[in-house]
């Protein structure tokens, strides 16, 4: 279970700040983004971690092959709102130990939170992932076009 805590954007980007929570730049223009959606309500949310092979894609999906997939399963998209608090929340995510760099894919030990994307640019950030890597809690955002193809084994988080 993820709480919202129905900060305002100021007090959001205080709390990742104290919480040690880095941030690349794609995640910064989401969070300063105006359709970056706040509730300032508190509320929770029940997730469920799942790969593209859970959802019944072995070799690997598209974004729409995957959340369409999950949505008939009963799942729902994440609100973007989720991922700074689900970040702050999950501080035991396995370290990334392999480091490697792999373009164009979610890279290993990535967490990606599945949610509808504020712009349909392909250069605008489409969401957030969760990394750990170097000791350090990561909130990342990232860019993919329509095209884009998950491997099977990458994680993503749905609400229940």
């Amino acid at each position: 279970m993820v709480i919202i805590d129905g900060l305002n954007r100021e007090e959001l980007m205080k709390q990742l700040q104290q919480s040690s929570i880095h941030l690349n730049a794609y995640a910064e223009m989401l969070l300063a983004d105006e359709r970056f959606m706040i509730s300032s309500t508190r509320y929770s949310l029940h997730t469920v971690e799942l790969t593209a092979r859970n959802l019944g894609f072995p070799d690997g999906a598209t974004t729409e092959q995957m959340f369409t997939k999950a949505q008939q399963l009963g799942l729902k998209l994440c609100p973007l709102e989720l991922a700074p608090y689900l970040r702050m929340q999950y501080i035991d995510q396995p370290e990334d130990m392999e480091g490697e760099v792999r373009h164009n894919q979610a890279p290993s030990g990535s967490v990606t939170v599945a949610s509808e994307p504020i712009s349909e640019e392909d250069t605008f950030p489409k969401g957030f992932y969760l990394r750990h890597m170097h000791g350090e809690l990561w909130l990342r955002g990232y860019c993919a076009d329509d095209l884009h193809s998950w491997n099977a084994n990458d994680r993503f988080i749905f609400v229940k």
